[in-house]
């Protein structure tokens, strides 16, 4: 008689799982399965989130540095405007727009010259975002009469600071007005890349006052 139970549980060992053990294993390896992926959805989104994070950076960055480029040639070029006879400093820098002479302009001309009136603003009309002029030097009405040679709408906001002489930050400078260029001038830029705003701490140019 025991030898006939041994025999069948020998047997019913041979058989392998029962379905209600198949059942718990398949449903342990599913809860692992959608852990696994959980984890994984996550990790990418995080990937995704951390390059969004570093292309808008390095495009905020880049479009400082170009700005700054651009700000550090300011030289004190004296000429008339249009509505202006007299000769005077063009420079002009209001909080969200500035008009400078330059010896590095946003763009290279088809022939070398040596300076160029360049306007810098962030306007809401059209185009929006960041629009940047120039105009080569000699030449009448150079600010309004500039021609547009960069756009970029991404660029949310765009404020400019003046620093004077007894070291403090002005939200205008007039060129005409204070016969000389502001020592540095105060850049912040902030720009919408993708839904994700994004604005570097702001940034310092030194100008080289020299007298024209």
């Amino acid at each position: 008689m025991n030898r006939r139970r041994r025999s069948h549980a020998v047997i019913a060992s041979q058989h392998g799982f029962t379905l209600l053990e198949l059942l718990i294993a398949i449903s342990i390896v599913a809860a692992l399965l959608a852990i696994a992926f959980g984890g994984l959805r996550v990790g990418l989104a995080a990937w995704r989130q951390g390059e969004d994070r570093a292309e808008a950076h390095q495009h905020v960055r880049g479009v400082t540095h170009a700005l700054a480029r651009v700000l550090s040639g300011a030289y004190p070029y004296t000429a008339s405007r249009a509505e202006a006879p007299d000769p005077q400093i063009l420079f002009k820098g209001e909080e969200h727009r500035v008009e400078v002479v330059t010896q590095s302009p946003p763009t290279p001309f088809a022939l070398p010259i040596a300076f160029a009136a360049v306007v810098i603003e962030r306007t809401d009309g059209e185009p929006s975002g960041l629009v940047v002029k120039q105009r080569p030097m000699p030449n009448r009405d150079p600010f309004t009469e500039a021609v547009t040679v960069l756009q970029d709408p991404t660029v949310t906001d765009l404020t400019f600071g003046y620093l004077d002489e007894e070291g403090a930050w002005q939200t205008t400078w007039d060129g005409a007005e204070s016969k000389s260029l502001p020592r540095a001038i105060r850049l912040s830029v902030t720009a919408n890349i993708g839904g994700r705003s994004q604005a570097l701490p702001p940034f310092t140019i030194s100008l080289h006052v020299v007298t024209p």
